[in-house]
């Protein structure tokens, strides 16, 4: 379907409110110097990036420090900024921003390999500065490039297949991306007070409007985080009502500002710069 198309059924899909739950303090787990994305994997393990640190650390959900890795520079598993990390059950993607690539290794965080284009010969495919990056169910890595405004999908092996949301992109076209997350197949990327959300083939499907600016995004089995300093938002697409997201806004009982946001097992955990900041739902019933 052409991008002619899209953009004459664009619509800016509105997000209702849904039944609030109260947080309450369940403790903190982790140190860092100055983290700046986690990810959480089916197993229930937590990455943290720190970019302070340029340090990858793993922790188990009781606190338990598994592993860590990294330090200052360009060799494998050492990193310059990393700024965003996505896991899977079975490995880890850390976006090393100044070293522009991306580092692959296992869940245990064992260096498998690593991905950067620098000497590509076509200039579109390139990539500088990644700011983050995701795997699709197919094994397609998305990645955002910010030296371009853009979202680049690869294939496993490395092949450039398209950008998305490039200045060519119309009223999806990207300005100011911040970070985006994949979620049931689609794209959902920030770019300052709008979610841009594309197909898996770089079609642009929703635009929705924010009342805020949010500062990081992520996700974890189909809901969408959005963070700003103070709060929480969790985005659940309804089931009946397509095209509306039913939306829950949290405000955590914390001091610090807030980097990321997940829930798994019920428990919402929030990431600051220093820690990682565990909370129970309960119902307001």
């Amino acid at each position: 379907m052409s991008l002619k198309y899209y953009l004459l059924i664009l619509l800016f899909f509105p997000i209702y409110r849904i039944e609030a739950q109260i947080l309450t303090p369940a403790g903190q787990i982790g140190s860092f110097n100055s983290a700046t994305s986690f990810s959480i994997n089916p197993s229930g393990f937590i990455y943290v990036a720190d970019s302070g640190t340029n340090e990858i650390t793993k922790i188990d959900t009781l606190g338990n420090v598994l592993k860590f890795i990294g330090g200052f520079g360009w060799s494998e598993s050492q990193f310059d900024d990393p700024t965003g990390i996505y896991a899977t059950t079975l490995n880890v993607y850390v976006a090393d921003k100044n070293n522009h690539r991306i580092q692959f290794f296992d869940k245990d965080l064992n260096f498998l390999s690593q991905f950067s284009n620098q000497n590509s010969a076509d200039e579109k495919t390139v990539f500088r500065y990644p700011a983050g990056s995701a795997v699709s169910n197919q094994g397609d890595i998305y990645i955002l490039d910010s030296d371009n405004n853009r979202i680049m999908k690869f294939n496993s092996q490395g092949t450039y297949q398209l950008s998305i949301g490039s200045y060519d992109a119309g009223e999806f076209a990207l300005h100011f991306p911040k970070q985006f997350t994949i979620a049931d197949s689609r794209i959902f990327v920030i770019d300052v007070n709008r979610l841009l959300i594309f197909d898996q083939f770089g079609n642009g499907v929703k635009i929705i409007q924010l009342d805020f600016t949010p500062r990081n995004i992520n996700s974890f089995q189909g809901d969408i985080f959005l963070t700003d300093q103070t709060r929480v938002t969790i985005l659940k697409e309804d089931k009946i009502e397509r095209g509306k997201f039913a939306s829950q806004t949290i405000s955590p009982q914390t001091e610090v500002e807030i980097v990321d946001a997940l829930q798994f097992n019920e428990k919402l955990y929030v990431l600051t710069k220093a820690a990682v900041l565990v909370y129970n739902f309960n119902s307001n019933n």
